[in-house]
């Protein structure tokens, strides 16, 4: 289905290009009412073809986007991007009728007088307050959503996590039975203290190291980012959240995990999915796919960016508890 859609973009760029090519060279031609009957039923043809294209691409390019938002938080995401696609995609049909419709039906013909029309103000105030109410109404609900996954003010007993982002791979710390994370600097990174983490902090002492991500389902998950050297953007697709890791400063966000990574590996969309990748590998010869939830670098920070990316679990209360029990403190692993 690709594959399809990108012939079309070559054969859409290359017709293009001919079409320019033959209006340069019709420049000193006069058209006829029979080339304009020509051209008006030509748009009326594209008008057809550009529908039928929107439809494919709606029904059999639907499969590269993204499943059900993994985090509560996330759905106000998805809310806002069908509300605002379905606005757009509204519009845009019926712009493209009008445009292609009236280039037809008022093609040119010399027994045709054009009427003069000065302008409307009831048509300027509809076509200027409409979108401008539009755009109030989902701004403020972008800024209320924005505000629900930035302010962490108020809320009770989360995990509170900071990942670590350097060239080329992530790190992560769990606060311990304080809750509390203790202080990080670079300046502190030595052998094995590869995050930098301040042990004479007495915070520090029973703060975590890991490798990999465990969160616990329905739980509130506060995130603090670090970068140690150069910009990178900590991106948890699933989850609809991104934040970027600034050097020499802390940035957080948080969510709250909906699904288990078990009970996201179910879903219809993420079967579907699954199955499309493991027809492609299974032509290379490559071992299957196994869906995972993961945390990305969105931001091109050097040669192996591609390649930084940490896994990340999602699974219950009582699992997450016996997890976390068995990872070592700093105090036990740094002396």
């Amino acid at each position: 289905m690709l594959a399809l859609f990108y012939i079309f973009i070559i054969v859409a760029i290359g017709v293009s290009f001919w079409q320019i090519t033959r209006i340069m060279n019709f420049r000193s031609v006069i058209a006829s009412d029979q080339d304009n009957a020509k051209q008006g039923k030509y748009s009326i043809y594209f008008l057809v073809f550009l529908y039928a294209m929107m439809i494919y691409c709606l029904i059999f390019m639907n499969v590269i986007m993204l499943p059900e938002s993994a985090s509560f938080e996330g759905e106000h995401d998805d809310n806002l991007f069908n509300i605002s696609f379905w606005l757009i995609g509204i519009v845009q049909f019926l712009i493209q009728f009008l445009i292609f419709f009236f280039t037809f039906k008022y093609r040119g013909n010399k027994d045709r007088k054009a009427k003069f029309y000065a302008d409307s103000h009831k048509l300027e105030a509809i076509w200027t307050m409409t979108p401008a109410v539009v755009l109030v109404v989902l701004i403020g609900y972008g800024l209320w959503q924005w505000n629900n996954v930035m302010d962490l003010s108020n809320v009770k007993d989360p995990v509170i996590i900071e990942v670590y982002s350097q060239q080329f791979r992530w790190e992560a710390r769990y606060a311990g039975e304080d809750n509390i994370l203790g202080l990080g600097n670079v300046n502190y990174i030595k052998g094995i203290n590869t995050m930098g983490v301040n042990m004479s902090d007495q915070n520090s002492q029973d703060d975590k190291q890991v490798t990999e991500l465990y969160l616990p389902k329905g739980r509130k998950i506060h995130f603090k980012f670090r970068s140690q050297d150069v910009l990178h953007s900590a991106y948890m697709p699933h989850f609809r959240a991104q934040m970027n890791c600034v050097p020499g400063m802390v940035t957080e966000f948080g969510y709250t995990p909906k699904y288990t990574t078990e009970e996201m590996r179910l879903k219809p969309e993420v079967i579907e999915k699954t199955n499309g990748i493991n027809k492609i590998r299974m032509v290379k010869g490559e071992d299957p796919y196994e869906f995972n939830f993961l945390l990305l670098c969105n931001k091109i920070c050097g040669a192996s960016h591609y390649n930084m990316q940490m896994k990340i679990t999602v699974v219950e209360q009582d699992e997450y508890d016996r997890w976390i029990a068995e990872q070592p403190t700093l105090a036990s692993v740094i002396k």
